[in-house]
């Protein structure tokens, strides 16, 4: 079993299964989000291959809760870090392979590599994964969206583990996609999906692809620190449209602001802790309640505890060494 020990307490590594991949305790976790904000993960495990992390769901104690971070893309871990484990699938689950026009892909391949292996293997359908900077999983696990296509509608089947470790294939029609949702089951943890594209020309593929890009550019502040879209679009009217209505494109809220380019979007301006862009996001909701009537949901997930909170990892005792 490989371990990497802090001075902080291991408790929770003790009880822990012998496993083939790394367990690191303690591990700080704010530089590997977009936000570059947030506290520790009490446990951080990448598993070696599925076998090693399918043991460990088997193995480990019922009441340790557990975590995915896909690539943090989408993500507000709060500041006093993740109880429990937290898991990155790593590169085990980082594979993208085709037959004909059919893809199958790990949950930890990014989807823009999707995108632009697609593009190198003339094969359509798949471009506006671009706009998409997370993970195949996380695209899953939200429907992901952009340019007007969702994961749903290229999605053949997935294949996902149970929080004993078992294996399902769950077919594309019968994951219940709606907006920006995926109704599995709470722990489900996905490991890979199968998609479909058809024949294309590779220079009109890139085409479209650059096109995407260069719109993401122009209309979002993908240099700067933030989370991608905050609130989902409302029945009422797009996310950005309902902010500036309620006149919250110029909100504060210590190092947080909303961007300049999108008001969709809250940036971290470098001195923002999570709790800075949470209550930011917050604030918005309930002026945009007040103002338009129209109550906002979060697209940005939030995990973790409030570093306030008396169960914060951030008061766990020091251990004598």
């Amino acid at each position: 079993m490989n371990k990497k020990l802090t001075k902080k307490n291991t408790v929770l590594m003790d009880i822990l299964p012998t496993v083939k991949g790394q367990y690191y305790s303690f591990e700080p976790l704010a530089k590997k989000t977009w936000f570059r904000v947030g506290g520790p993960a009490e446990v951080l495990y990448t598993p070696l291959n599925l076998e090693d992390l399918q043991n460990f769901l088997k193995s480990k104690p019922r009441d340790v809760p557990v975590t995915i971070l896909g690539r943090a893309s989408n993500l507000l871990i709060r500041d006093g870090g993740i109880p429990g484990v937290s898991i990155i699938l790593g590169s085990a689950f980082n594979y993208i392979r085709k037959t004909d026009n059919t893809l199958t892909c790990g949950a930890y391949a990014s989807s823009p590599n999707v995108a632009t292996f697609c593009r190198d293997n003339s094969i359509s359908g798949l471009e506006f994964l671009i706009g998409i900077p997370g993970t195949i999983g996380g695209a899953l696990a939200m429907n992901a969206g952009a340019y007007g296509s969702e994961i749903s509608d290229i999605t053949t089947y997935a294949k996902v583990l149970d929080n004993r470790g078992e294996i399902k294939t769950i077919l594309g029609n019968h994951l219940q996609f709606s907006y920006r949702n995926c109704m599995v089951p709470k722990n489900t943890i996905f490991v890979e999906a199968g998609f479909t594209g058809h024949p294309g020309k590779k220079e009109d593929i890139e085409k479209i692809i650059t096109d995407f890009r260069n719109r993401r550019l122009r209309t979002q502040p993908v240099k700067l620190r933030t989370g991608g879209s905050t609130f989902q679009n409302h029945e009422n009217g797009k996310a950005w449209e309902l902010i500036n209505k309620a006149g919250c494109h110029n909100l504060t809220c210590g190092g947080a602001h909303v961007s300049k380019k999108h008001c969709n979007f809250l940036i971290n301006s470098a001195s923002a802790n999570a709790n800075d862009i949470e209550e930011l996001g917050e604030k918005i909701r309930k002026i945009v309640l007040q103002e338009t009537g129209n109550n906002l949901i979060w697209e940005i997930r939030r995990i973790g505890i409030k570093a306030n909170k008396i169960d914060s990892l951030l008061n766990l005792p020091e251990v004598k060494e």
